[in-house]
């Protein structure tokens, strides 16, 4: 079983995940950060993926460490899940569009963190959430994870719109990913052996 539960405690935030990648794309989440929640909906249902987030953060300061510390510990839940990474495709890619927007996400479950954001917001603001949070969580999510994420918005003049065309795209590429190959089952897709 490919699932995991995580609890991350701060003193300015205090986080709770619990994920199965082999799911049906169900989601409960409860941030405090509604425009995340809506973003984490978009991973669990492109990604296939049940994904349960309960967190408590100083959000009376910023949305700021809320963000961040959630996309830390699903980095840590993704970990966990996954495992030695035995019988995964490994790498994983999506491009999806929304009205005017185009995004492509590619990433490689690969053990090295690295992560190039290229997406050039029209606005810095969607509704009360600041988009420069997006890159703060997937900058958790990369450096906990232990993954190689390429995200880039090719075009769009709707910032919510890039934002949500990324989340989607992610967990696209998520799925893609960790799909388990029949052909390399048990098999570490890595020609050192181990990732």
């Amino acid at each position: 079983m490919r699932q995991a539960d995580v609890t991350r405690n701060t003193s300015e935030t205090k986080i709770q995940i619990a994920i199965n990648l082999d799911g049906t794309g169900k989601a409960e989440l409860a941030s405090g950060v509604p425009f995340l929640d809506h973003m984490l909906d978009q991973i669990a249902r492109h990604g296939m993926i049940d994904l349960k987030v309960v967190a408590k953060g100083d959000t009376h300061i910023d949305d700021h460490h809320t963000v961040e510390d959630v996309g830390i510990t699903l980095g840590q839940a993704f970990a966990k899940a996954v495992g030695d990474k035995a019988g995964i495709t490994r790498y994983g890619h999506s491009y999806v569009p929304l009205d005017e927007t185009l995004s492509r996400v590619v990433i490689d479950f690969s053990g090295r963190p690295g992560l190039e954001f290229n997406v050039p917001f029209t606005r810095a603001r969607v509704g009360d959430f600041d988009v420069d949070l997006s890159i703060e969580f997937f900058r958790g999510f990369v450096n906990h994870a232990g993954v190689t994420l390429h995200i880039d918005n090719l075009r769009g003049i709707n910032a919510h719109h890039q934002i949500e065309t990324v989340f989607k795209a992610f967990g696209r590429a998520l799925r893609m990913a960790l799909e388990l190959d029949p052909r390399a089952a048990g098999v570490v897709p890595s020609t050192k052996g181990s990732l």
